[in-house]
C-alpha cells in the first residue's frame, strides 16, 4: 500500500486539476460521506436525543439491523429514524458542495447510501446507481412479489401512532403488512437474499452503459468518498477494477482511516486521509489557478 505524503492542501490542489483535466466523472460514496454530511450513524449523543427509549434500553447507536426487537419498538425505530435520514427536506450543503465541484462534467453517481442525498442535493435521480436499495421503498419479506412501494406513507402513519416515551407504535392497526399478501414486510435495502433489487437495475444497466461507451483512454476520474472495508466489493474494490480497466483513469480515495491505495495504481490514485468536508473545505480555499498535478 502506497501513502501520499502530501498536505490536504497539495491535495486538493491535485484533485482540481485532475478534475479540470477529467472526461468523465465517477463519484462513488459510502457511509463516511454522509456521516461526514451530518448522518453519523454512529452518533450516539442523536441516537439518545432521537430514540431515548432504545437507549435506557442499552443501545447506542443506529446499527440496528440484526439487533431483535418487539415489532411495535423495530418500526417506532424504522420511522424515526426513516423520517429523519431519507425524508429530511432541508438541502445538505457538503452534498451540494460535491456537485457544485463537478459542475458541467459528464458525471454518474454509485452509492451504497441509501438516504437518496445525492439526488435530493442536486444530482440528477436517473444517474445515481444505489445497489443496496433505499430507504424511500419497503418490500414483502418473503417476498411474495418483486414489487416495492413507497415509503413515505408507511413511515407518516407509523409516525402518527409513535410514542416518543416508549419508543413504540401504539396502534397495531398501522403496522404495516405486506398489499399483496398480508404477511410481514421490510425497509427495501440489502440485508440478505430475499433483497429486491428490480428498482435499481435499470440504473445499474445505464451506468454500465456509460462505462462501456467510454474509448479505452477516456479520462476517467473516480472520486470515492468514506468507502471502507464492511462492503468492499460494492464501493472501494470496483472503484479500483476501473482505474486498472481505463489506462487513463484515477482515483481520488477520500476516507480518514483508510485512505489506501494498491501499490500498482502508484501515480494514478491519490489517498486522502482526511473527511469529505475538510477536503472540500481545502478546494474551496485554492484561489490561484491550478497547477501541474501532483502524483507522487
Amino acid at each position: 500500500m502506497n501513502h501520499q505524503p502530501s498536505t490536504l492542501h497539495t491535495q486538493a490542489a491535485t484533485l482540481r486539476a485532475w478534475l479540470a483535466e477529467a472526461d468523465r466523472v465517477l463519484i462513488t460514496a459510502g457511509a463516511g460521506l454522509s456521516a461526514a454530511a451530518g448522518y453519523d450513524y454512529g452518533d450516539t449523543d442523536r441516537f439518545q436525543e432521537l430514540f431515548p427509549a432504545l437507549y435506557r434500553l442499552g443501545l447506542r447507536s443506529r446499527y440496528l439491523v440484526g439487533v431483535p426487537l418487539p415489532s411495535a419498538l423495530l418500526w417506532g425505530y424504522w420511522a424515526v429514524h426513516i423520517d429523519d435520514i431519507r425524508y429530511g427536506s432541508a438541502p445538505n450543503p457538503l452534498y451540494q458542495r460535491l456537485r457544485s465541484i463537478v459542475g458541467d462534467k459528464d458525471h454518474w453517481v454509485m452509492t451504497s447510501n441509501v438516504d437518496a442525498l445525492f439526488p435530493r442535493n442536486g444530482f440528477a435521480a436517473d444517474r445515481v446507481f444505489t445497489p443496496q436499495g433505499d430507504y424511500g421503498r419497503y418490500q414483502c419479506t418473503t417476498p411474495c412479489t418483486p414489487a416495492t412501494w413507497d415509503s413515505k406513507p408507511l413511515v407518516d402513519r407509523l409516525l402518527s401512532a409513535y410514542d416518543p416515551h416508549t419508543g413504540a407504535v401504539t396502534d397495531p392497526d398501522v403496522m404495516p403488512r405486506c398489499p399483496n399478501c398480508d404477511g410481514s414486510v421490510e425497509i427495501n435495502v440489502r440485508i440478505g437474499p430475499e433483497f429486491i433489487d428490480d428498482p435499481y437495475l435499470g440504473a445499474g444497466r445505464r451506468l454500465q452503459e456509460w462505462l462501456n461507451e467510454s474509448p479505452t483512454d477516456t479520462r476517467l476520474l473516480i472520486l470515492e468518498f468514506g468507502a471502507g472495508f464492511n462492503t468492499p466489493g460494492v464501493i472501494r474494490h470496483p472503484g479500483e477494477h476501473l482505474t486498472r480497466h481505463f489506462p487513463r483513469a484515477r482515483l481520488v480515495r477520500v476516507n480518514p482511516t483508510h485512505p489506501d491505495i494498491p501499490a500498482d495504481l502508484t501515480g494514478r490514485a491519490l489517498p486522502v486521509p482526511a473527511d469529505a468536508d475538510h477536503l472540500l473545505d481545502a478546494l474551496t480555499t485554492l484561489r490561484a489557478p491550478a497547477g501541474p498535478a501532483v502524483t507522487s
